[in-house]
């Protein structure tokens, strides 16, 4: 545990296969007999949540509680695959609100501005605030959920999160809260913390070729890029296997460690991963918007380029913490990071955000997409990772 100004965050793993004992040993080191402000919970998609939930809101006494299946959970002990990690935020110094929108794919942006008004429910005069996201990235643009939160919460508060995974398998994900396990929603907790919080944000790839014209798109479909197929122009270009050719496990395979660079209005670059093509109209499909008439690129990395952004996002986000040690440090690490570093770099990885932030206790996971909001409406990211510490 790391305690603070009457604060205190601390994180606590179970690898057991049962969902009752995981959820229940997980909770119960995290929590540790204290009372808690607000718990977050990641873990495998295979397990029984409500059991898992049933156990976690015994130890904790029933404290305000989001969380959502993963592609993979980080802790302070390393990577994992099959396990539930419970991150716990308590003391007079913490203050916490959360809040849930059933049925989000209906209307996105809606969803994001229900859950945003759970700032507004935040008791108490703590100086720091942030809006913490966990969502179901299949149900849609995300950009959307972004919009509709910043439109409620302000250009004052932060966003940071993830999109809950299931495995690779790109079916069905679950979100919590309280005892409720969801799918197809996003849910929230307004966290307010008397220390500083500071968030880093750092991708690591790298432009392959010459730009081009986004000539036909639809939200997160795109049609034509420079005028041909967008699924032609993808393949050809980056030289792709046959099998991701045709196959659409294989494409997505390869799309993993091949994504989209979006060259934004506000001078930022962001990512798009490809996660889905279509090979009868040969178009491809983003998880986020790709705006038509924008400028694109195709982009790669290996395991260096991302480590070095590893240590530039923790690098920010503790630089931003003016000071303060971290008390602790939540990190969303997209899945195509991890197929680019493989099993050995993701223990890596893991080891160098423990390091960077002091030995500070560590929770995560592997995210479908990454939300990190400091400036300007967009925050939503893909094949990203996003570090918050907490001061």
């Amino acid at each position: 545990m790391n305690v603070g100004r009457d604060r205190w965050m601390n994180v606590g793993r179970s690898a057991e296969s049962d969902a009752a004992r995981a959820g229940s040993e997980a909770a119960a080191v995290a929590v540790n007999g204290r009372e808690a402000a607000l718990l977050v919970v990641f873990c495998s998609h295979e397990y029984d949540h409500a059991a898992l939930l049933r156990a976690v809101n015994e130890q904790s006494g029933g404290a305000p509680l989001i969380g959502c299946s993963t592609a993979g959970e980080i802790a302070t002990d390393g990577p994992g695959d099959a396990s539930a990690v419970v991150v716990a935020f308590g003391g007079d110094g913490f203050c916490a609100s959360t809040s849930v929108s059933r049925g989000a794919s209906s209307d996105l942006r809606a969803a994001g501005a229900d859950v945003a008004n759970a700032v507004a429910s935040l008791n108490g005069g703590h100086d720091e605030r942030v809006l913490l996201l966990l969502t179901d990235g299949l149900a849609g643009d995300q950009q959307e959920v972004v919009r509709g939160a910043y439109g409620v919460a302000g250009a004052a508060i932060p966003l940071v999160g993830g999109c809950a995974g299931d495995g690779l398998e790109m079916k069905s994900t679950v979100q919590f809260h309280g005892s409720e396990v969801l799918t197809d929603s996003v849910v929230s907790a307004a966290l307010g913390s008397d220390g500083p919080l500071g968030i880093g944000v750092r991708h690591g790839w790298r432009k392959v070729g010459e730009p081009m014209l986004v000539t036909k798109a639809s939200y997160n479909r795109v049609y034509s890029l420079a005028g041909e197929p967008a699924l032609d122009v993808y393949l050809d270009r980056l030289g792709a296997p046959e099998e991701a050719r045709h196959d659409p496990a294989a494409f997505t395979r390869f799309a993993l460690t091949h994504p989209l660079g979006l060259d934004r209005r506000s001078g930022e670059e962001h990512v798009r991963f490809i996660g889905e093509a279509d090979f009868e109209e040969r178009s491809i499909i983003s998880i986020a918007e790709v705006p038509q008439g924008g400028l694109a690129w195709f982009m790669e990395g290996d395991s260096d380029s991302v480590l070095r952004a590893t240590d530039a996002a923790c690098a920010d986000a503790v630089d931003a913490l003016g000071g303060s040690a971290p008390l602790g440090v939540l990190a969303f690490d997209c899945i195509a990071r991890r197929g680019v570093l493989g099993e050995e770099g993701i223990k890596a990885e893991v080891d160098r955000v423990s390091e960077r932030v002091g030995n500070a206790p560590v929770a995560g996971f592997y995210t479908y997409g990454e939300f990190a909001r400091t400036r300007g409406i967009s925050g939503f990211h893909n094949q990203t990772l996003v570090v918050m510490a907490v001061g």
